[in-house]
């Protein structure tokens, strides 16, 4: 029998976060992060990590265990995750793994495997004619339907960088890692994932009024402060939140074009998550649209769901 891990996923500003802690009170489990950049020190504003008051006592793992200049992939995500499942189970508890980063949350609890693609110049020379014939956005886009985190971390017009990215997500042969395959990749746990969704324009205005609540909180401070590490080219400094104040920064755009960037970008992110979770992942979706007036309901009819799975609450 696979032990049972609970997942919780869905777009940016949809309510995770709180339905996790809720989760976790009433089934006694302790959460495991699942965003790729709530791992680095000191990105607390602009990544909406939670905070201590919020965790109300719940334990959380893998939050804040790198610093922003170090490189942290999916296959150190893997490792770790994999790690604080095994113990949290050991104490008789369920592991509740939380975030917005598919690929990470996936190949933490899939048979997934990471393989050296060594580069191929004819499957190189096929991406540049592509570029060539159709313009890089439309090699990006080939990118973002392969692998989305990967490609919000990579501008549409670098087209050396999208190809060394589209090569990692292609075997050698140029037909695609079948090891990998979402058709072929198996559960390492039983897994029960929660998706949580929204009306697109009511979580566009509660994106639009997180980034000027970020602002207000010190956002811009926070920023500069990873700007001035001087880490342009780390992972942690390609994050949106902080890549758009950049431009502020360098003097390229104005504050408030800035932070309008920010808010766009981050309405596409939310809209790309949704597409990964909806196409690489078998989730249980549960609307939030009335939960902003009334979110006990919600999480009540989650735990309901989740007794009918077999959970246990306390």
């Amino acid at each position: 029998m696979k032990d049972k891990v609970i997942v919780i996923v869905g777009p940016t500003a949809v309510g995770k976060t709180k339905m996790s802690v809720e989760l976790s009170k009433r089934f006694n489990g302790e959460v495991i992060n699942g965003d790729s950049m709530q791992v680095y020190k000191g990105l607390n504003i602009g990544t909406a990590k939670i905070t201590e008051d919020e965790k109300e006592g719940i334990v959380h793992h893998l939050f804040d265990i790198c610093r922003p200049e170090e490189a942290y992939t999916v296959a150190d995500y893997q490792k770790d995750a994999r790690k604080c499942i095994k113990e949290i189970q050991l104490r008789k508890k369920y592991p509740i793994v939380v975030g917005g980063t598919g690929l990470y949350i996936k190949a933490a609890l899939y048979n997934y495997q990471f393989t050296e693609v060594k580069a191929n110049e004819v499957l190189r020379q096929k991406f540049l004619k592509m570029a060539s014939k159709k313009g890089p956005d439309f090699l990006h886009q080939h990118l973002q339907s392969l692998s989305p985190d990967t490609a919000q971390t990579i501008h549409p017009h670098n087209i050396q960088r999208v190809i060394r990215a589209l090569e990692k997500a292609y075997s050698n042969d140029g037909k695609g890692d079948k090891s990998n395959d979402p058709n072929r990749l198996e559960p390492l746990f039983d897994i029960t994932v929660i998706g949580l969704t929204m009306d697109r324009e009511l979580l566009y205005s509660r994106i639009n009024d997180r980034v000027d609540q970020m602002i207000k909180k010190g956002l811009l401070d926070e920023a500069k402060d990873l700007y001035d590490l001087n880490i342009r080219d780390s992972q942690a400094a390609r994050a949106i939140g902080y890549k758009e104040l950049f431009l502020y920064f360098d003097g390229e755009c104005s504050l408030d074009e800035a932070i309008n960037l920010l808010k766009r970008n981050s309405r596409r992110y939310a809209k790309r998550q949704f597409t990964w979770f909806k196409h690489q992942m078998d989730v249980n979706w549960f609307n939030m649209d009335r939960a902003i007036q009334n979110f006990s309901h919600k999480v009540d009819e989650v735990v309901l769901f989740l007794e009918k799975q077999g959970l246990q609450p306390l």
